[in-house]
């Protein structure tokens, strides 16, 4: 009976080694190239990310949930400092798998500036390769693009929602021309 356990631990073992290295292999890391996606915002409205390669740099996060303490907490942030980032010619866009009326209201009770994506079906979270926190709940992560398209840093933090910001301005500035 022993000699199964162990069988079958290291079989579940191998598989999540394999599953591991298959995530790692969607993962987007620094120096990538923006991918291609269209979702729809919060007005409804098709938003294809690579339009703006060339045009302005990107701040893509990807958040929970909308209207949640810390997703509210991180939104608003973002909000707050969203003249910094226009000066800084960057777009900022979240990203949940709420829907486009969930983003609607949303943004409107906080008067959110800036664009909302619905990932209903999580497609783009998923090539992105945005970790789940604990396995379970889909994770918060940002990434900075430059004007070029270019993955030029990632920040994963689900604890704290405010440093996105922080640590965004902080990449975008020191990426001034």
């Amino acid at each position: 009976m022993i000699k199964k356990i162990i069988i079958l631990i290291g079989f579940i073992g191998i598989g999540l080694i394999s599953a591991n290295k298959f995530m790692a292999k969607t993962e987007i890391k620094v120096g990538d190239k923006l991918p291609a996606f269209t979702l729809k915002d919060q007005h409804g409205k098709d938003f294809t990310a690579t339009d703006y390669v060339g045009k302005k740099a990107l701040v893509i996060y990807f958040y929970p949930k909308d209207d949640t303490p810390g997703c509210t907490k991180e939104a608003c942030a973002f909000r707050d400092e969203f003249e910094v980032f226009t000066d800084l010619n960057a777009l900022v866009i979240g990203i949940s798998s709420d829907d486009v009326a969930s983003h609607k209201k949303f943004a409107e009770k906080y008067k959110l500036p800036f664009t909302l994506l619905a990932d209903t079906k999580k497609e783009v979270r998923k090539l992105f390769g945005v970790p789940k926190f604990m396995g379970a709940i889909a994770g918060r992560v940002t990434y900075i693009f430059n004007k070029k398209g270019e993955v030029i840093y990632i920040f994963n933090s689900m604890r704290k929602a405010v440093k996105h910001i922080e640590e965004a301005k902080k990449i975008l500035e020191s990426q001034k021309e």
